[in-house]
């Protein structure tokens, strides 16, 4: 009987060996976009016509890839792998803000004379904000420079999620408990579960960005349309426990159980990467172009790396300094000027707020799979202009029971079309600065670019939500 060949098959040595290759001769045939190759003088110009793949280096030392790669991302299953880890990485953020709800109306709403329990109460968000974001932002970090489990992804990418597993299996079983009793202990270690649960998805999001790094650029893009991909299932359960009204701690418990099969989905699917040859051809070609470097260099050139991505990662942070400015705290905040408008007054915020910006991001960052404009060299541009839109919400139906200046902006389509935009041009632009960043460096220091800038992702949201204290003050305050 004959045997059937393998229908996964190893690249031949002959696809691997790149060092040998002629240089890529490429002409553009578009001129902004050569220019753009100044500021990253490693950027890969990569277009998607049967996966060919043309690269531009300046770097002689650099070995171009061939001018057509032998292999393919069939069903773009590596695309959808990584866009399922992008999802991943925000779910656990995600679930604890859907509930709300059940933090603050169920269990720390109790009969308790402690003073203490409304204040946990009262101010359950902010503390949640920052139990999540300062250890985030500490690991993202740390990821960089500490090579945990001798350096490889494997072991942090796979180490962090079931951290997390863990974490949520905890999190059912106190929703399941009754806990009425002793509310302060509650909220302690609900905090410390947030502490934990972010200081492992910090690993967790920073090596995914780094593994996505070796690969073309719209694996970068795959990455942020899961994280908008993620928002918008969350902000559709929120609308749907509205409409239903079901059992708070019934629905909490469907929340973090979802977020457990996500996670395990994560697991399984990372563990299907290297069974795809498209994605052994790239990673072989980075740990290749890794072992050389380092028999040369030794430790790898993190100022070196940074000094040719910082532009990248400076757009990547205003744009999520510029979003989480807004979204959610400001956004969230304003009201309904016309009660004839067309959406419900109960669904207002729900649906102009959470679920058209986590749509809008999703399809935001989609775009960037078939349109890349601007280049890297401009891209800045459009992303500092982004900051007039912090004055525009400022100036919509914002807090009108506490402000102290004018509300100039008193018509609801204004406020939702602006909203529409605030959402895509965040998906939109964070996706290009995601996927310049890695070309702007040598092959085998793509996924350490990676890292940085998503570390900068962080450092922006970060920023973001601290500055938003500011912007209320600014609102609530008279000032002349």
């Amino acid at each position: 009987m004959e045997k059937k060949p393998d229908r996964i098959p190893l690249a031949s040595m002959e696809e691997l060996y790149v060092e040998g290759s002629p240089p890529t001769q490429a002409k553009l045939q578009d001129a902004s976009a050569e220019k753009d190759t100044v500021n990253c003088p490693a950027y890969e110009m990569q277009r998607s016509s049967d996966d060919a793949t043309l690269h531009l280096q300046s770097n002689t030392n650099f070995r171009p890839l061939p001018n057509k790669p032998p292999v393919h991302d069939r069903l773009n299953l590596v695309f959808l792998i990584l866009m399922l880890h992008g999802v991943g990485t925000l779910m656990p953020w995600n679930m604890f803000i859907t509930a709300k709800s059940y933090f603050i109306d169920y269990k720390l709403n109790v009969n308790d004379t402690d003073v203490s329990t409304e204040e946990y109460r009262s101010h359950f968000l902010s503390y949640l904000g920052v139990a999540a974001q300062v250890p985030n932002v500490i690991c993202n970090a740390l990821n960089i420079f500490v090579q945990f489990g001798g350096g490889t992804l494997t072991f942090r990418i796979i180490g962090s999620i079931i951290i997390e597993i863990i974490i949520f299996i905890v999190t059912v079983f106190l929703a399941m408990v009754d806990s009425s009793f002793w509310p302060g202990i509650f909220f302690y270690v609900t905090m410390a579960s947030v502490v934990v649960i972010n200081m492992a998805n910090g690993i967790y999001q920073n090596s995914i960005y780094g593994l996505a790094a070796k690969l073309p650029m719209k694996y970068s893009m795959a990455i942020v349309l899961g994280a908008n991909t993620s928002g918008t299932f969350t902000s559709l359960i929120l609308i749907l426990s509205i409409a239903a009204s079901p059992n708070l701690r019934t629905a909490a418990i469907y929340y973090f159980i979802t977020a457990l099969f996500v996670l395990l989905a994560c697991v399984d699917t990372y563990f299907a990467l290297p069974l795809i040859r498209f994605y052994r051809y790239y990673d072989r070609l980075t740990q290749k172009a890794i072992s050389e470097n380092r028999a040369n260099t030794g430790r790898p050139p993190y100022c070196k790396i940074f000094w040719k991505t910082w532009t990248q990662c400076f757009n990547v942070f205003f744009v999520f300094f510029v979003t989480l400015t807004v979204f959610p705290a400001i956004h969230a905040d304003i009201q309904m000027v016309d009660k004839d408008f067309i959406i419900p007054e109960k669904y207002f915020t729900p649906v102009t707020c959470y679920l058209c910006f986590n749509f809008f991001a999703m399809m935001g960052s989609l775009v960037p799979n078939w349109i890349k404009w601007p280049g890297p060299r401009f891209l800045w541009i459009p992303v500092v202009l982004r900051i007039l839109m912090i004055p525009y919400f400022m100036l919509c139906n914002y807090k009108p029971d506490k402000r102290q200046i004018p509300m100039l902006i008193d018509n609801d389509w204004a406020y939702f079309g602006m909203a529409v935009a605030f959402g895509f041009t965040s998906g939109y632009y964070s996706s290009l600065a995601m996927m310049y960043a890695p070309g702007c460096v040598e092959t085998e220091h793509a996924p350490i670019a990676g890292m940085m800038a998503a570390l900068f992702l962080v450092l922006g949201i970060v920023c973001g939500v601290n500055f938003t204290f500011f912007v209320s003050w600014l609102v609530e305050t008279k000032l002349f």
